[in-house]
């Protein structure tokens, strides 16, 4: 019979294994969109295979690795999702082995390791925090690599894990790096929008509705530098994200319960 402490051990992990959106997760936009969203990224996956069977180098791992946790996205079953997932980690780590300091090697291993977090279960507690290595050596290393993107990732990773002692989630620090993301790359549609969910999730209304402003502001300038293929996928999520956060800032305002889509 399990215990208490195991069974709230893996009750945690399950938590956190179904909460690690922020490292993958498709947008909410419509099963049509989102077969195109997949045929894209495995004609990625197989094009950035190619070539990284081709060339075992550095930059082709690293491409490699982020076609992987980018096709994973959109695996129909665990089994497929830790496959996919593997090969990336797999390609990070021989990179890091060779060169230690390659931020963008660690930042996409801990992505790839949040992908295999989403496949496993007992497991997922153990690699948040392998995550939590990688992400905070690729903000050491280069803090401005995807728009902030280690920062980024950190701050959701505190946001959303379960807190001690069964885990690494943190309000502090989470507020601490999602804030240090916007203020590296305020002009970058998700940070602000991570913030703005955040501050809804923690009830926080003057704050939700100040990032609510500042993204409503940027996004007429940010479609215009983000633009074509490559970022129509985010578009897609941000602009669901963004009606939603809307939504729930109205209903916290008027004193309602405000509408719950899973962020």
């Amino acid at each position: 019979m399990a215990t208490v402490k195991s069974r709230r051990k893996n009750a945690a992990a399950g938590r956190l294994a179904a909460i690690l959106f922020f490292a993958a997760g498709m947008p909410d936009a419509g099963e049509a969109q989102n077969k195109i969203f997949a045929a894209r990224a495995e004609a990625e996956f197989h094009r950035a295979q190619s070539q990284f069977e081709t060339a075992d180098n550095s930059t082709n791992a690293i491409r490699f690795a982020r076609a992987c946790f980018d096709w994973a996205d959109f695996a129909t079953n665990k089994e497929e999702r830790a496959a996919i997932a593997n090969q990336g980690i797999t390609a990070c780590s021989d990179v890091i082995a060779r060169e230690p300091e390659s931020a963008a090697a660690h930042y996409y291993l801990g992505m790839d390791l949040g992908q295999l977090a989403r496949a496993e279960f007992l497991g997922a507690l153990r690699i948040v925090r392998e995550m939590e290595r990688e992400f905070k050596s690729a903000a050491e290393l280069d803090p401005q690599l995807d728009y902030a993107g280690p920062e980024r990732c950190l701050g959701l990773l505190y946001r959303d894990a379960p807190g001690w002692p069964a885990s690494i989630g943190s309000k502090r620090k989470a507020r601490s790096f999602l804030e240090e993301a916007a203020r590296l790359a305020p002009d970058y549609p998700e940070n602000i929008l991570n913030l703005a969910e955040s501050d809804l999730k923690w009830r926080d209304t003057s704050g939700a509705e100040k990032e609510m402003d500042a993204l409503d502001a940027l996004w007429p300038e940010a479609q215009k530098n983000f633009t074509g293929e490559r970022w129509a996928q985010e578009w897609a999520d941000w602009s669901v994200r963004r009606v939603s956060a809307h939504q729930k800032l109205e209903a916290m305002t008027n004193g309602e319960n405000p509408p719950h889509n899973g962020r």
